[in-house]
Parts: structure tokens; sequence; C-alpha cells
């Protein structure tokens, strides 16, 4: 049996699966985190970094001294768990918040496995990618490549790298590329599954929608421009005044994953209703709020159109969930939903800016489902074959961090 430290500022988060199942098969497993919660099996501890008394005076700097005090104290917490006999032959972490840096500073000799996220960049990605919201100077491309400074430092003392998606290893710098493995963190296509049985009860409302209504989801984390917010809302006034019985189901939260909020504060669900509220039918637009992950699937499963959109960013599990639901997706034509979207073989593809056209793909589909019903089928068979879980991807994940 060997041992395995898994570090993440908020576990489990993509380690869930693969902590889960070391630990099953009879491997010590041990988290550290700041937030996070226990899974069972995993020795679960927190640690706090220490508040900085003052910030740099090199602005462009802070945000990489905020991080070198993580990665300071979560090396004083692996050296304590040093101290009490625990030698880890496996350490995989998340190094975007800092936390990977000092790993082989306390264990020289265990193998480390850095799962790569994201790297930031000035071209190809989020950045600029808004003219809405872009403000681009040499300032913001000087902070996004300090923010890589501690993923270069991961990846250099890294034995192992893998990334979950092809675009997402396509954003690493060449020499870490050829490094770096893919696998996806994994969909459970046993829960996410069509259910033609399913309904909703949107009790505040007093409305029931059952699959095969004509039921438009939309869902986030957050409800936030850089998975598309603002489009979706800018295209809801016609799809629901060319569909009259249509209704529109919005699982987010109010906060902000990424980016910023609105300006003028508020949140950005207030600032899209004060755009485009007074041309919707509010009683056929239904925001839920963040929702329990069985009510999120039955959302999911009386869908006859889920609309993902996003900047050139991570993936959401959302769009890949959705896909394994059997969902007609009508998504952006960015590049990592074109990974595991193919224009009319899974889903379709429109511009993300492009307001009309998202407005006429979704009333199409609402029109003449089962003109597209194809795609729901296709669309989980892909999640099946190369997406699922126990299937593929954890086999896949356990097979790259136990590798010696």
């Amino acid at each position: 049996m060997q041992k395995f430290l898994f570090i993440h500022q908020n576990f489990p988060a993509q380690f869930v699966h693969v902590a889960r199942a070391l630990a099953a098969a009879g491997h010590e497993v041990v988290a550290l985190a700041i937030e996070g919660r226990a899974i069972e099996g995993v020795r679960f501890l927190r640690y706090a970094p220490t508040a900085l008394p003052r910030g740099s005076d090199i602005e462009v700097a802070r945000d990489f001294e905020t991080k070198v005090a993580r990665g300071a104290a979560c090396a004083s917490a692996m050296d304590r768990l040093k101290q009490q006999g625990f030698s880890p032959d496996v350490i995989v972490a998340h190094p975007g918040w800092g936390e990977a840096l000092f790993c082989k500073d306390v264990w020289p000799l265990a193998r480390l496995v850095i799962y790569a996220e994201f790297f930031y960049g000035a071209e190809g990605a989020d950045y600029g990618f808004d003219p809405e919201f872009a403000v681009d100077s040499v300032g913001q491309r000087a902070r996004l490549r300090l923010k890589n400074t501690v993923h270069l430092h991961a990846f250099a003392a890294a034995d192992t790298i893998y990334a979950p998606t092809q675009w997402q290893r396509g954003r690493l710098p060449a020499q870490y590329q050829a490094r770096t493995q893919v696998m996806f963190d994994g969909i459970d296509t046993d829960a996410a599954v069509p259910d033609a049985a399913a309904f909703i009860q949107l009790q505040r409302a007093g409305v029931r929608l059952v699959h095969g209504d004509e039921v438009i989801t939309f869902v986030n984390r957050n409800l936030e421009p850089y998975r598309g917010f603002h489009t979706f809302m800018r295209a809801l006034p016609d799809i629901l005044a060319r569909r009259p019985k249509a209704h529109c189901v919005i699982v987010g939260r109010d906060a902000v994953s990424y980016g910023a909020p609105p300006p003028g504060g508020g949140t950005w669900r207030e600032a899209l209703l004060r755009e485009v509220g007074g041309r919707l039918p509010m009683d056929r637009v239904h925001f839920l709020g963040g929702i329990p992950y069985a009510d999120y699937l039955r959302v999911l499963q009386v869908s006859a159109c889920h609309v993902y959109l996003t900047y050139p960013f991570v993936l959401s599990w959302s769009c890949m969930e959705a896909l394994s639901a059997g969902c007609t997706v009508v998504a952006s034509r960015t590049g990592p939903v074109e990974e595991v979207v193919t224009h009319d073989v899974t889903g379709r593809l429109v511009d993300f800016f492009d307001v009309q056209a998202l407005a006429d793909e979704v009333v199409d589909v609402l029109r003449d489902p089962q003109a597209f019903s194809h795609l729901g089928r296709a669309g989980r068979r892909a999640m099946q074959q190369t997406y699922d879980l126990a299937s593929y991807c954890l086999p896949g994940q356990l097979a790259i961090v136990r590798a010696s």
C-alpha cells in the first residue's frame, strides 16, 4: 500500500473521485486544504496562511506575494505531517494558489503530480476576449505573466503533469505540453442520464415542468459574463416572444467566480434584468439560484434545449453533464467547447457574441425538437465513450497518480 497526499485549497474539488478510490483501495490518503470538506477514507487537515502585515510596494507582485504566503503555510503543514511520521509516496497538487511551491523542499523523494488546470496568457484565451469588458494594458499583461509564476515552479518540480482537456494542455508552454498527459475529471453518466419521466415543481411560481415541455435551461455556478450570461439574457426576450409556451429555467448563484462584478456594483443578474427585464415575461423566467445536485439533474432531464456559453477558459462540468443527460445543447463556438461539442453532430455551435444567432438556434430546437433529438443521443454516447467516470476517467487518473 502507498501513501498519498492531496493538496488543494478547496479539497476535494477535482480530486474527489481519485482520492476516494485510493482510500477505498486501502492506501493511506491525506488531504491538505484551506477550505473544503472531508470525504470517506481520507484524513482531512486544514491550514491557514498567515495574514500579510502589508502588501508589496510593487503592485504587480502582490498576487505572487499572497501565493508565496499560501505556499509557506502549506509547507509548514507538510512539515508538521513529516514530524508526525507521515511521508507520502505521491503528492497530487493543484498549483494555482501557491500551495505546490515547496512540496519538494519538504519531501524531495516524493513523486509530485501536478494538475494543470489553467495557464494564463494575454493571447488566445479569456484575457481580452470580450471587448465589452476588455481593459488591455501593459500592467494587466504583467499581472498575468506573474500569475503563472507558481505554475512554472510547480511544472519544473513535477514528476508528472496532467490536464483535464487537450485545450487546457495546449495553453501550457511547449516544453511542458510534451510532458503533460490529458485525463478529464470524469462524468457519472449513470447519474446524468436521460429520464422521460422527469419533472420539476417550481413552488414559488406554481409551475410544473415535465420532459417534453418547451424548457430552456441555462446553468452556471455563478451567473456572469465569463459563462455568457449577458449574451444569453440578451437573446432571451426574442426567444420567449417567438415561443409563447416556453419557460426558461436558470440555475446559478449571484456571486462572481471569474472576472469582475458589474460596473456600479450589484449582481450580474440585477444588471441584466435592468437591461432586458422590461421585455421579458417574468412569469416564464425562473431563477433557481444554487440548488442540490439531484434537483439540478432533474432540470437537465426536463430540458428541451440547454444553452452553454463560455469564454475560452476552463470547461464547466455542467456542459458535460448536460450532454450526458441527453440534452440538445446549443453552445458557444469557443476552443474548450469545440473539444466536446461537434457542430450538428453532438450539439449546435454559435458565435459567443451573436445574440441573434443564439436566439435563432434555440427557437429552431424548440420548434421541432425531434429534428434535433439525434444530437442529444450522440452527445450522450460521446460522454459515455470518452468522459465517463467509472469506465474511463477514474482508471485513467489512477494510472497517472500511481505510476512509478
